[in-house]
């Protein structure tokens, strides 16, 4: 346990160490003269920056290994690991419909779980959706926080986890302390980090035809992601 604490140490600090260069390369980024701020960004400077620090991050290590597992493990085994995750979703997604008072949609996400989780094995497989019982959303604190009337507040890109707001960024720490992945397979640490970074795979690579279509039509990939996050956010909030 003690050489992994110390290199978990060392990696907390080499990580907090770059975000620290970038959060000062924002402070000292200029935009163009006579840009007008988008009174939904005020921080564009530094957002930019670490836009383009989560993008070098991607592009050096997430896409890489998202596209060698999109080309190296076969499609059924990549489609249940996408499933076991997105049953999980339901799981946290049934307990936010009942937060936001949405009594159908909380027994239509405890539904699908349950079937699933039994004639499914453990989410592998999605007979809930042969059986028509189709997926409603995908819920979080974000959108319960946004339910009952708290403002997204200013958009922000996080370190690592990109695009946020104010209201998600407080959504996101809730999020992570209460992932159910850990609890549920009664892991330790290292087999906790080593399933999340599955699922980061399993997400980046969900997306990678989405980012080409987004690359070839965008002027400004900033800008791109901007509205399309902070349009997806008011959707998924209004249900």
């Amino acid at each position: 346990m003690i050489p992994f604490s110390r290199g978990a140490s060392r990696l907390v600090g080499a990580l907090a160490a770059m975000v620290s260069m970038v959060v000062l390369s924002g402070c000292a980024t200029t935009l163009p003269e006579g840009h007008v701020l988008d009174p939904r960004d005020p921080y564009e400077a530094y957002n930019r920056a670490m836009f383009d620090f989560n993008s070098s991050v991607d592009e050096a290590v997430v896409k890489p290994v998202a596209q060698a597992y999109q080309a190296g493990v076969p499609k059924p085994i990549r489609s249940g690991v996408s499933n076991f995750f997105g049953n999980l979703s339901d799981l946290v997604s049934t307990f936010h419909h009942g937060f936001q008072a949405e009594g159908e949609r909380a027994v239509r996400s405890a539904g699908r779980f349950l079937v699933n989780t039994t004639i499914g094995i453990a989410g592998i497989f999605d007979p809930a959706t042969e059986f028509g019982m189709t997926k409603i959303s995908k819920e979080d604190f974000g959108q319960t926080l946004g339910r009952w009337g708290a403002e997204p507040g200013a958009y922000i890109v996080l370190p690592f986890l990109g695009p946020s707001s104010g209201r998600d960024a407080v959504g996101t720490v809730f999020d992570i302390a209460l992932d159910p992945v850990g609890p549920m397979l009664d892991m330790n640490t290292t087999g906790r980090v080593g399933t999340w970074g599955l699922k980061l795979v399993d997400t980046r690579a969900g997306l990678l035809e989405l980012e080409t279509m987004i690359d070839t039509l965008s002027f400004d990939r900033y800008l791109s992601v901007r509205e399309a996050y902070l349009a997806r956010r008011e959707q998924q909030v209004n249900n």
